[in-house]
């Protein structure tokens, strides 16, 4: 099912600095186990709303269409998903965020996808902004921290397709491996500053104690 309509409707609600991007898809991984906290982070629920549902919103001004991608078709329909979310089953199952990537970009129906993982609660619509502004003459966007890429909270273009499956099917999955056969800017510490100071676009959801901060953090900034 398309989602472009209902973003459509989303966007216009915003009186944002950023709009939505023609020949931009979002891309969500929910396959994780979440074997640290224990249960299915997916749903946890943060401010109100199941971390997926949450994600998938903060995505939403950004893109077209948004596609899910989970480890199996029955754990998507479990999911509480927003209406008109797409789901995608892993095309390369047990083969971490880099199956999770690929399969991603490969059932977007436009040309870039916007990643990010279901787990990662406060994605800066700003910084992302920037990032999508960066793709002319690129195959990828990626922020690199402290001499590290973020590659689960980047921009992938088709074109990686290819380079990440040679990587699939040779077992090595380790996502930045292939990022030196493809065109590649990286966004760096200055850069990433001017528009997430905080960088909490980057925190992610792993232990009972990081929900904890999340809460916290969600009912200090967005409170009213």
């Amino acid at each position: 099912m398309g989602c472009g309509r209902v973003w459509g409707r989303v966007i216009q609600g915003i009186e944002g600095k950023v709009s939505a991007m023609d020949g931009v898809a979002g891309v969500v991984l929910a396959g994780g186990l979440s074997r640290r906290l224990g249960r299915d982070k997916a749903v946890e629920r943060l401010a109100g709303e199941p971390l997926i549902a949450r994600c998938v919103r903060r995505l939403a001004p950004l893109v077209s269409e948004i596609v899910v991608v989970v480890n199996t078709a029955e754990r998507g329909e479990r999911l509480p998903l927003p209406p008109g979310g797409r789901i995608a089953v892993d095309m390369y199952p047990d083969s971490g965020s880099l199956g999770g990537i690929f399969t991603g970009i490969s059932a977007i129906g436009r040309e870039w996808g916007v990643v990010v993982a279901c787990d990662m609660p406060f994605v800066s619509a700003e910084l992302m902004g920037h990032m999508l502004g960066l793709r002319e003459g690129q195959d990828l966007v990626a922020p690199m921290l402290e001499g590290r890429p973020e590659p689960t909270h980047a921009l992938y273009s088709k074109a990686c397709l290819p380079h990440m499956e040679r990587r699939l099917q040779a077992g090595d999955l380790k996502i930045t491996r292939f990022y030196d056969d493809v065109r590649a800017r990286y966004v760096g510490d200055d850069e990433v500053d001017r528009f997430d100071p905080e960088r909490l676009s980057f925190f992610n959801i792993n232990t009972a104690a990081d929900l904890s901060r999340a809460v916290a953090i969600a009912a200090e900034r967005e409170q009213g």
